[in-house]
This record gives C-alpha cells, structure tokens and sequence, in this order.
C-alpha cells in the first residue's frame, strides 16, 4: 500500500499529493526507511539500464572510454554530444542507425528538438539515435557482434542477450524470475522490488576497482550528463552529491547508492516528475549526505504563477 509522499502547496494551500513508496538502505543492506509497498515487484523502468550494461560488459563489451559506457546507461536528451556518441558506437561495430530496433523519437531536450525539427516535417525529423535509450541499443548491437549472435531481433526475450540481461539482473538483485514487461523502447523489462532494487545500486557502488560492477558505478558518476542531459534530475543530484550513483526511470522511478553502500529506491504511484527531486533530496537527507545551498535549492523547487514564486513542492514532513 502505498503513502503520500510529497506534496504540492500553493498560496499555503495544499494543492495535491503525490503518493508512493521507498526504502533507504543502511550499508549492510538493512532498511532504515520503509514506507509503502517496497517488497513486491515493480518495473523499475531506466533504473534497470546499469545492470543491462553489465551484462554488456560481462559479455565482453569494451567500451573505449567511460563516455561511450555511460552512453549504454544513458536516458539522454537527445543533445549533439549525445547523438555523437551513439553514433560513434555505432560506427566503430560497422551498424547503421536503421539497425537499431528503438523506434524513432525526437530529442528530449528543447532546444536539440527544435533544430531537428527545423527544415523538417514533424514526421520526418524523428531519428531513431534521438530516442534516449539509442545508447544501449547501440551497445546492444556491438555486444550481439562480438558474441556472434543475431543482430536482428535482439528485443525478443529468447535472444541470447536478453537471456544474459535476466541472469544478470537476477544475480544483483537476488530477485525471482516473474513476468516480463515491455518496456518504452521495446526491450524487456524486468520487475524488481525497490528493496531489491536499491540493493543491487549498493552493489554497484560497492564493488571492488576494477570489477565490472565497479566501471559500470564509476562511469555513471563520471558521465552524468551524459546519461542524462541539460538540467536532468541525476546530472543536478550527482553534481551536488560527490560520489553518488542514480539513475532515474520512466514513471515516477529512482535509484542510487552512496560510495559507503547506503541506497534508496522509490516508486511514484502516478509517475509525476515534479514529484522526484524533493523525494529524491528527502531520502538523501535520511541517508546523512552533508547538506549543501544546492541540495536545499532542489529539495523544495518552486511553484511559480504570473512568472513569480507562490509555492513549493516538498516531501512531507516527517514521512520518512
């Protein structure tokens, strides 16, 4: 069952509640916040994508710089620095873009979607490298090449790739085999429970140099923007939290460790984004991250009406 987690208020009113769950994690993997349903599976979405690149790497992916792992990670914005990495993936395997099996999107960002679009038809622009999961489907494809298996139909769950992801995403998570979902890009998606979820980032950040687990940690905090983009929720939280390790997903998702092991994990119920940065800030606070101006400024982001600030949002207090 979930819990009201954050709240909306205007003009001193409350607004509206966005409910949930979450669970913070002590080094040792013990819960030290646990409010809602954090033990049954959920999809976690993106947040998933660090394991899927472990897979990568544990089967013989070598990405040749933290960059191009971080961009096999990477919900990205569909910005320059982005689609060229991609790209260079891409290139360096002898593929096409028409070889990737993402369907074709236009950038997340603003002002990278407008040039796409200009001199363009809406319906022509779209690119299949613009679509924020193109970095891991590009990694996909060089993974499929190395091992000699299919490039074509890689998204099917019989796939050899995707039967590596499964035992990959079981091994960290300690989580059972349950249904698959499809997930926006057309891969499977695998249900884990936020504990389990929370646990296997805390395994991330924990492993030794080195490890593939270890890269996979250190590039998402070498590269947060290139997972994310311009002004993204894990690019701001990483930037203000040396050491952390998150990775966002679809629909109201979050996951990261600290450098010590502790973790959270957390669902949105209706998937808000607004909702995410005060939760996110919240669960870092209970974790005991020194508290900085910066992580303030995103903890209580601003409601604004005729240009000025009328409220906040914030996580209620005293929930976790």
């Amino acid at each position: 069952m979930s819990v009201d987690l954050v709240e909306v208020v205007r003009s001193g009113f409350r607004e509206c509640v966005h409910r949930g769950s979450a669970v913070v994690l002590d080094p040792s993997g013990e819960p030290v916040v646990e409010v809602g349903a954090v033990h049954g599976p959920i999809f976690p979405r993106s947040t998933n994508k660090p394991m899927q690149a472990l897979t990568l790497l544990r089967n013989g992916f070598e990405p040749v710089d933290d960059a191009e792992l971080a961009i096999a990670t990477a919900s990205h914005f569909g910005e320059p620095d982005h689609v060229e990495l991609v790209q260079r993936l891409l290139d360096r395997f002898g593929f096409t873009e028409d070889e990737l099996e993402c369907p074709p999107d236009l950038p997340f960002d603003e002002q990278a979607r407008a040039q796409a679009l200009a001199g363009h038809e809406r319906g022509k622009a779209a690119r299949r490298v613009y679509m924020n999961c193109s970095g891991k489907h590009a990694a996909m494809l060089a993974t499929c090449s190395i091992n000699g298996w299919p490039t074509r139909g890689y998204l099917d769950t019989a796939h050899p790739l995707q039967r590596a992801v499964l035992d990959t995403i079981a091994d960290v998570t300690g989580e059972p085999e349950t249904d698959l979902g499809i997930d926006g890009c057309g891969l499977p998606i695998v249900p884990v429970s936020l504990v389990n979820l929370a646990r296997a980032y805390a395994t991330l950040a924990t492993a030794p140099s080195d490890t593939p687990e270890r890269r996979v940690a250190d590039a998402i905090r070498a590269h947060p923007r290139v997972i994310s983009g311009t002004d993204g929720p894990d690019l701001r939280v990483m930037t203000a939290t040396p050491g952390l390790v998150c990775k966002i997903g679809a629909d109201g998702v979050h996951a990261g460790a600290l450098p010590d092991g502790s973790s959270f994990a957390y669902k949105i119920d209706d998937g808000a984004d607004r909702a995410r940065l005060p939760l996110t800030l919240a669960l870092l606070q209970r974790m005991g991250v020194e508290w900085t101006d910066a992580h303030a400024e995103l903890a209580t982001p601003a409601v604004l009406g005729g240009g000025a600030r009328v409220g906040i949002i914030r996580a209620i207090p005293g929930v976790l």
